[in-house]
């Protein structure tokens, strides 16, 4: 049964369908979040920290998200973010600075404009189903990007190289974990000894899976499923269909920035045998989303 919106106030503003941005590492909630934080009315935050340590409490202890209290935990983490105040602005990362225009410290966004609030922090869709329970009037859209190209980038980024790192697995790590995309706990070890090009496609198998339950079970109304190729490729599309779904506009030079973003750059960026890898453990996926044939 589902419960009743919870009706949070933040800046004396009550947060009605805040709107999430889903997606495995460097799918392209960045892309998007940086047009819908330049939308009007709009209030998108992007990796602030008080968020970001709740999502990695709970990717460390999936116990911990599906406890009654992870709720208020989560809405609470999210209220943090969503305050505008002089300096507010400094506390967020680089990304969501330059995507809100900041060039000193804030606020991005003026109180009295705001009408909606949103969040695309990396990493949300291990939390969805916690995000769901907060806000069940939340609307959600996530996006899918080709696992080899999302592979590519990881391997190109320290931060997400780091939770592969044996430091990061304290001794609360619960194992199944979807966060790691480790399904069971027999397949600990054989993880431990995965290249990283292994574990990065472990972890977009799992997001894409995520994406999966939520496509059967959200309404259309409450999700929209994208392709990061279409945001690529056909941005005034995929603009149109964000901008009707979420009944606001959204700019389609605001959503590039320094320009277009490339597909296929797996071809160049993958060693034969990363490829070789991630095309083994995340065949499924890449076979019914389309990506691989044959």
């Amino acid at each position: 049964m589902r419960l009743p919106p919870h009706i949070l106030v933040v800046n004396g503003i009550k947060v009605r369908r805040p709107v999430f941005l889903l997606g495995a590492p460097h799918s392209g909630t960045d892309l998007l979040g940086r047009a819908l934080k330049r939308s009007p009315g709009f209030h998108l935050t992007m990796g602030r920290a008080c968020v970001a340590h709740v999502l990695y409490a709970f990717a460390r202890k999936p116990s911990i998200g599906e406890s009654s209290g992870a709720v208020r935990v989560l809405r609470d983490a999210l209220a943090e973010s969503w305050q505008v105040m002089p300096d507010t602005c400094r506390l967020c990362g680089p990304a969501c600075r330059e995507a809100g225009g900041v060039t000193g410290g804030g606020p991005c966004v003026a109180t009295a404009e705001v009408t909606r609030f949103g969040d695309a922090s990396p990493d949300l869709i291990y939390s969805a189903a916690t995000l769901l329970r907060a806000f069940p009037d939340a609307r959600f859209v996530q996006i899918v990007r080709d696992g080899r190209d999302v592979v590519a980038d990881m391997l190109a980024d320290p931060a997400c190289l780091a939770w592969f790192k044996p430091a990061m697995l304290s001794g609360e790590t619960e194992f199944p974990n979807a966060f790691l995309g480790v399904n069971r706990d027999e397949h600990l070890d054989k993880w431990k000894g995965m290249p990283v090009a292994g574990k990065s496609a472990l972890r977009w198998r799992s997001a894409v899976r995520l994406s999966a339950t939520l496509r059967r079970d959200l309404p259309e109304e409450q999700l929209l499923t994208l392709r990061f190729e279409d945001l690529a490729l056909r941005p005034a599309q995929a603009v149109a269909s964000v901008a009707a779904f979420l009944g606001t506009r959204v700019s389609k030079v605001a959503l590039y920035g320094g320009g277009p973003p490339e597909t296929g750059t797996w071809r160049t960026r993958l060693r034969p045998d990363d490829l070789a890898l991630v095309e083994k453990v995340a065949r499924q996926e890449l076979t019914t989303l389309g990506y691989l044939t044959g």
